[in-house]
């Protein structure tokens, strides 16, 4: 079978078969990216160069080869819309050096399409930097780089355990000035280009919310953020994760205020305070979670909303980590703005009239807001009303439908429900979404939060409390908001050990591996300017700067190139050979200062005749010597004694 591909493949295109290997392995990186025209379109024009090699083609010819790449740029243009992006370049980088395989026919070729191999690897590294994938990466690196030892040696011919050994070797002594610019090179602030984001969609949190049109709610196990505590967590039941606050409400659909904005109320917060740090996987919109209530941070392209939203200047496009301080419990003595009143009591005209009704015919029957609170809450602990994630549709007045004939729902029911309720009642009250409570990882020591665990609850204006949090859905199935296991972990020290040992194999598997793709964001994917700085504080520096980070850069870096410059800096000498050999130059050095130089394609045989011819008066001496050596050099083995002689003969030769 090897002799048979020998034949198939011509030694002179064994440089393009590493290349078109590295090329389909960086094409393989984005298989999960590219369109499938594209791949199929790389794969056939890969498969035409392969033929091509094999049966000794001419290549097409250069018009030929624009009208390909010329179709397939435009297919990219429509498939995109655009030439800008990570997505769209990458697709037209690989079918660009797709069509580059057509017309490689020398080294300058092949150099080529190995970049364009590394460049499609670099983009597959700026969206896709799971721990999963590093192998791949390292894999393919070594590949280009065995591939380009073996364009750069045509004549050598290396074997491929040769030049993978060699491109692992030059990668190795690579490493350490890899590491050494990775902990210490200083960071910017921010990201040093932008990507657009893509058109690929991420489940999460949306700014609306229309509970009457869902008929079947879907609980998606995929994570939304991860949370890292520094000491213990608080009570599970205190795990409400803010997001996107709603105002705007036409009797089926509430929605953000984006239009006004008034005052926000002076806070007071009370009880401890929890330190924590947020892993937050890409959603594509602006808002980031925070367990209620966060202190407002100094971070820049973060702002902190009149309603208490976290709002970053740019969305949520690939993980991001940052540390928050929050306290669960707060206050506010201030009064509410007349617009804030306007705003979180508007109600549409004409619609949900029993809803109006109803909660107007409470509220005066209660005689105190917090007693209104209470008999809504009983109402709907005692009404007949179910959880549920596969409620029946509502119509057009959807609050009515619900609380007077469906009773059955989710959180999203229950809070517009609420909301709505209080409204009528002349209480201001708002919408809040995003998580509640989260499962513990005993093995990294941190909270996953779940796509699964999406909430919504009311937030209601006390007079001498200010915003205050009404969850309806404790009320009506408190089961859904109990996390037995996270208490058992906060309240006491060594609790993780029993929490692992109850936990199947499986589950220890997916946690395990959580906690390493947890441990890989934060610590490498993460690693900032503040974790430069911290860890210039672990060497013993007591006041870290930029200044010590670029001393430490220049030192490592004149000491890498110390040891390179001690390992490959020195010529190597010249192989000294045997003393047959050191005997046949010295003798070839001394008829060269006589006036008649050995050619260096000259073998002994040669150099003797042409000696003969040239200089008559040294063939006597010389002839025999030289046929001597070609003897014992080429000829049957001699013996020792023999290869002994000779050099001596050759050695003391003098002409």
């Amino acid at each position: 079978m090897r002799e048979r591909w020998r034949e198939a493949w011509p030694e002179r295109e064994r440089a393009l078969r590493w290349v078109i290997a590295a090329f389909s392995a960086a094409v393989a990186l984005h298989a999960d990216r590219l369109p499938p025209w594209c791949l199929a379109a790389i794969a056939a024009i890969v498969l035409w160069r392969l033929f091509a090699a094999v049966a000794s083609l001419a290549l097409p010819r250069r018009l030929i080869r624009l009208g390909l790449g010329g179709s397939l740029l435009l297919a990219v243009v429509v498939q995109f819309s655009s030439l800008s992006g990570l997505a769209a370049g990458s697709a037209l980088l690989a079918a660009m050096g797709a069509v580059k395989l057509l017309e490689t026919r020398g080294r300058r070729d092949h150099y080529i399409v190995l970049g364009v191999s590394l460049f499609l690897m670099i983009a597959a590294t700026l969206d896709r930097q799971g721990l999963a994938r590093i192998g791949l990466y390292a894999a393919h690196l070594w590949l280009c780089c065995a591939a380009l030892a073996i364009v750069g040696t045509p004549d050598a011919r290396l074997p491929a355990r040769t030049a993978f050994g060699l491109a692992g070797r030059t990668l190795a002594y690579a490493l350490p000035l890899t590491v050494l610019l990775f902990l210490f090179f200083p960071r910017v602030q921010g990201q040093i280009w932008s990507l657009p984001a893509g058109n690929a969609a991420v489940t999460g949190l949306g700014d609306e919310m229309s509970p009457g049109s869902i008929s079947q709610l879907s609980e998606s196990e995929e994570p939304a953020f991860r949370v890292t505590f520094e000491g213990a967590p608080p009570p599970s039941t205190s795990l409400y994760w803010r997001g996107p606050v709603l105002h705007q409400f036409d009797g089926y659909t509430w929605r953000r205020e984006l239009g006004r904005v008034y005052r926000s109320a002076r806070l007071e917060y009370e009880g401890p305070e929890y330190r924590y740090r947020i892993t937050l996987e890409p959603h594509r919109q602006r808002w980031w979670f925070a367990l209620d209530l966060p202190v407002p941070p100094q971070q820049p392209g973060v702002f902190f909303t009149f309603d208490y939203q976290l709002v970053s200047a740019e969305p949520v496009s690939q993980a991001v980590s940052y540390e928050l301080v929050s306290h669960i419990r707060y206050r506010s003595g201030d009064e509410a703005s007349l617009l804030a009143r306007r705003i979180d009591l508007q109600l549409p005209t004409g619609r949900n009239r029993r809803t109006l009704e109803w909660a107007q015919r409470e509220r005066a029957a209660a005689g105190s807001d917090a007693a209104f609170v209470r008999r809504v809450l009983e109402f709907f602990r005692d009404g007949g009303f179910v959880y549920s994630l596969t409620p029946p549709l509502l119509d057009l007045d959807s609050v009515d439908d619900f609380l007077f004939r469906t009773r059955s729902g989710f959180c999203g029911h229950y809070a517009s429900a609420l909301a709505t309720l209080m409204r009528a009642a002349g209480i201001p009250a708002r919408v809040v979404t995003g998580y509640h409570g989260g499962e513990w990882n005993p093995i990294g020591q941190y909270l996953i939060v779940r796509q699964s665990e999406a909430h919504a609850w009311v937030e209601i204006w006390i007079d001498g409390r200010g915003w205050s949090r009404v969850d309806p859905t404790a009320v009506v199935a408190p089961d859904r908001l109990q996390r037995a296991a996270l208490d058992r972990i906060a309240g006491a020290e060594g609790a993780a050990d029993p929490l692992i040992a109850e936990l199947d194999t499986l589950a220890r598997i997916a946690l395990t591996w959580d906690a390493i793709n947890t441990w890989w964001k934060i610590r490498v994917l993460d690693f900032d300017l503040g974790s430069q700085l911290k860890l210039l504080r672990g060497l013993g520096f007591e006041r870290p700067a930029l200044r010590q980070l670029g001393w430490l850069v220049a030192g490592g870096l004149a000491a890498w190139l110390l040891v390179i410059a001690l390992r490959f800096g020195r010529a190597p000498r010249a192989a000294r050979g045997d003393a047959l050999a050191r005997g046949y130059r010295s003798l070839c050095a001394r008829l060269a200062a006589a006036g008649i130089a050995r050619a260096p394609q000259e073998g002994p045989l040669a150099y003797a005749a042409r000696l003969a011819r040239e200089r008559p008066d040294l063939a006597a001496r010389v002839l025999p010597v030289l046929e001597r050596y070609a003897l014992v050099r080429f000829g049957p083995r001699a013996s020792d004694a023999q290869t002994r002689a000779v050099a001596r003969e050759l050695r003391s030769l003098r002409p």
